[in-house]
């Protein structure tokens, strides 16, 4: 039986949330800048997580129908707290399983899914539940990254080695860590029209220390750290060489180093269903 995924990876504590909302802060101009719906537009936000990308949703698109579901109760009234404490009055949360979503056939004209393919063991299936959702027409958007596209300066065999243990771990819960590269077939598998995909590259050197700090230490470093203990009791690495690691990918983040990490943003188009 299809189920979205309850085992997600990097937990559900309180420093997850910390890294959740320095990610969506660090990226919010690079992966949302284009992402603006009409007033009264019906949008559903698949996998909201702590509400991170839901605020920046609402606001960024004034006077629009906001859905927003997650399958954690923990992470959607963590989400409603946040999306209050902004102002945010008329957005609705809802606990929902993608695979078992209470909506009825064309109820929104847009839906927004970021991060929350990679951690599905079934995503092509997801994608295909999502879509009689949409209106004829609608539009589904979605946010995804490669962990295969990292690289950093000085090099580290290290590094990769953590980011490796990582891309285990993913896999072994039935996740892609890689699924940025896939969106296109797997949008157009899933019977969705005019697929369009560009590439959302992070570059953070010394020429801009805070996007070093924000992403590369606080968010990227920080959600690799997150899987020490699980790599290595999994044996997946030696704890001297995780923390090798570790260190130096905060070491790319000094004014010398280098760190570059690609996403992919997909726009496709609902047909007949």
């Amino acid at each position: 039986m299809e189920h979205q995924v309850r085992d997600y990876v990097h937990g559900y504590e309180t420093g997850e949330s910390a890294r959740l909302e320095d990610q969506a802060s660090a990226l919010a101009s690079l992966l949302h800048a284009d992402t603006v719906y009409p007033p009264g537009s019906r949008i559903l936000e698949v996998g909201c997580g702590v509400g991170a990308q839901t605020v920046r949703l609402a606001r960024s698109s004034p006077g629009i129908d906001l859905t927003a579901i997650d399958i954690s109760e923990a992470s959607l009234a963590a989400a409603e707290a946040r999306a209050r404490a902004a102002g945010l009055d008329s957005v609705r949360f809802v606990a929902a399983d993608i695979f078992d979503l209470p909506f009825a056939r064309a109820s929104f004209d847009h839906i927004f899914v970021c991060f929350v393919l990679e951690h599905l063991a079934q995503p092509l299936a997801a994608l295909r539940r999502l879509r009689p959702l949409l209106r004829e027409g609608g539009t589904i958007t979605v946010v995804e990254g490669d962990h295969g596209t990292a690289c950093l300066h000085p090099e580290s065999d290290a590094a990769h080695a953590s980011i490796g243990a990582l891309v285990a771990l993913q896999r072994a819960a039935g996740g892609d860590p890689n699924i940025g590269r896939r969106l296109y077939p797997l949008l157009m598998e899933a019977g969705f029209a005019a697929t369009e995909v560009s590439p959302r590259m992070v570059h953070a050197d010394g020429g801009r220390p805070e996007l070093s700090d924000l992403f590369t230490r606080r968010t990227f470093a920080a959600m690799i750290a997150g899987v020490r203990e699980p790599a290595i009791e999994a044996g997946l690495v030696e704890a001297e060489r995780f923390d090798a690691g570790i260190r130096a990918l905060h070491r790319a983040a000094k004014p010398d180093g280098t760190f570059c990490y690609t996403f992919f943003k997909a726009v496709a188009v609902s047909s007949a269903t």
